[in-house]
């Protein structure tokens, strides 16, 4: 008996050229290229099984078992007990399970079952046919915009500190053509997350019909199967720009799968080739993407010889619809006290307004590009700073003391410190280049003065000198310094300066005579 297992197609053939061609065992051999016996095995137990020509339905299977019934039922009687494959799926998903851990136990029961590895190959065979097919996409010019952040940051440096952040980098792409946008921002709200859709769009010159995000709490507030609910704030711009936001379902990356291949581009030939520069701030970031981006685009894709851009010109540029006349922009509420140092705080940097407005309540309008403060009828504006513990002040603000302060004293306070001795001469010019503004150090200059008024010049010499090493440039670290001298010795006498407005004793001895 011939152990060589033919495939349906080759059955088919032997069975048709022996019974409508008529040819010999020795010919279809010959044409279909197997062996004389094997021809002659399959004829003779075709004849047996009664299978006829034309064979009809019949599947490969079960043409062979009723070719070979023995080897079927051999089969079955050696076949090793194969587990309920949903149970072990089932089992595996708990905490520490593993699939030696049910192999153990499989075998345990099963002294006679597989083998660990043919255990797991037939594993793999039945995870293999429970999975989805893929739908492939059509995508339509100009119909969707993809959107994400990239899973990698870009390394920003304070160039006054050294510190280190990472910033996120956001990532959208037309799918139709894999055009693909890409910017860095300082953190990723809600301002920052609608603002770059903004810049995404108008890079892409144009609106596109429905807008594909992850669900972010800037994107999406609950997520939902069927009904997402939309952050307020993102549907806000969506109604600006009259474009459908609709959120990839959750765990479902194919949803967005153009924007997970473009984030994987942006993070291999954008954020890669950055990884080792320096960066001072975002803007400085931003362009070097800016220049890595457009090569990105003009590159030509594999497969096509047709770069992101020429797709995006012939494909998707077609059938933006046009940007609305009206720029959408961002624009956050709060309410605010002015402190009596006529500033309000918003996002870590402070603002400056008319003095008479301390301790009232202000409302506060904060877009990208400017910060609005409303003091009952009055608006005030200032260009938006994003630096954090600085402040924004204008002159006019002031009162007139301060403004008389701040055009002459950083000079006043050295002339005043020079008075006293060269170590607080030091020590007054460390404090008023402290602060990015000298005004803002001219409490503490102040109070550096005052100390003349308990403390002789001498000490107040000798405590500048031994905290300027320090670098705490502070009012109360020189006030500290200075109790402790003068509990560790005392103060020497001030000697008595002769001047001509001095009597001094004997005047009055003379007088008294």
């Amino acid at each position: 008996m011939s152990q060589e297992r033919l495939t349906m197609r080759k059955i088919k053939e032997i069975m048709r050229l022996k019974y409508e061609a008529g040819l010999s065992n020795r010919a279809i051999a010959g044409a279909i290229r197997v062996s004389n016996s094997t021809v002659g095995e399959y004829l003779r137990r075709a004849k047996q099984a009664e299978i006829e020509w034309p064979l009809g339905e019949i599947s490969e299977e079960e043409l062979f078992s009723k070719l070979f019934p023995e080897r079927k039922n051999k089969h079955s009687e050696e076949q090793p007990y194969l587990p309920d494959w949903e149970v072990v799926q089932k089992e595996k998903r708990q905490k520490g399970v593993t699939l030696k851990l049910l192999w153990i136990e499989y075998k345990e029961q099963h002294p006679n079952g597989y083998q660990y590895t043919q255990y797991c190959y037939h594993y793999k065979q039945w995870r293999k046919k429970q999975v989805e097919p893929s739908m492939r996409f059509e995508h339509v010019g100009g119909e969707q915009m993809q959107v994400d952040y990239a899973g990698v940051k870009i390394q920003i440096t304070d160039p006054e500190t050294g510190e280190i952040s990472k910033v996120p980098v956001f990532v959208a792409v037309l799918p139709a053509s894999n055009y693909t946008y890409a910017e860095v921002h300082c953190n990723a709200n809600q301002r920052n997350w609608n603002n770059a859709h903004v810049r995404a769009l108008e890079y892409f010159g144009g609106v596109v019909k429905i807008v594909i995000p992850d669900n972010l709490k800037t994107g999406v507030k609950k997520p939902n199967y069927y009904e997402p609910d939309i952050n307020p704030a993102y549907q806000e711009l969506a109604e600006h720009y009259q474009f459908v936001v609709l959120p990839a379902r959750v765990r479902k990356p194919k949803d967005k799968g153009k924007a997970e291949n473009g984030v994987q581009n942006v993070e291999r030939w954008i954020i890669a080739p950055l990884r080792k520069k320096t960066f001072h701030s975002v803007h400085e970031a931003n362009l070097a993407i800016k220049e890595l981006l457009d090569g990105l685009n003009h590159k030509p894709l594999s497969g096509i010889s047709r770069s992101r851009y020429e797709e995006y010109i012939e494909i998707d540029k077609p059938n933006l619809r046009p940007l609305p006349n009206k720029r959408y922009e961002y624009v956050e509420e709060k309410t605010a006290i002015v402190n009596i140092d006529y500033h309000i705080e918003y996002d870590k940097h402070f603002y400056s307004v008319p003095y008479q407005f301390i301790q009232q309540k202000v409302t506060v309008r904060a877009t990208e590009r400017v910060i609005q403060i409303i003091c009952g009828k009055e608006t005030i504006t200032h260009p938006r700073n994003f630096r954090t513990g600085r402040y924004s002040t204008m002159l006019a603000h002031m009162p007139s003391n301060h403004q008389h302060m701040r055009n002459q004293s950083k000079e006043y306070f050295i002339q005043k410190a020079k008075e006293i001795g060269s170590q607080t001469t030091k020590f007054m010019q460390a404090v008023l280049k402290s602060k990015d503004f000298p005004e803002q150090t001219y409490r503490t200059c102040m109070g550096i003065l005052s100390l003349t008024k308990k403390h002789n010049p001498f000490l107040l010499e000798q405590a500048c000198q031994a905290i300027l090493p320090e670098r705490v440039y502070t009012y109360s670290a020189l006030k500290a310094e200075l109790v402790y001298l003068k509990r560790k010795e005392p103060e020497p006498e001030m000697a008595i300066l002769g001047h001509a407005n001095i009597r001094g004793p004997e005047y009055y001895q003379e007088r008294n005579t």
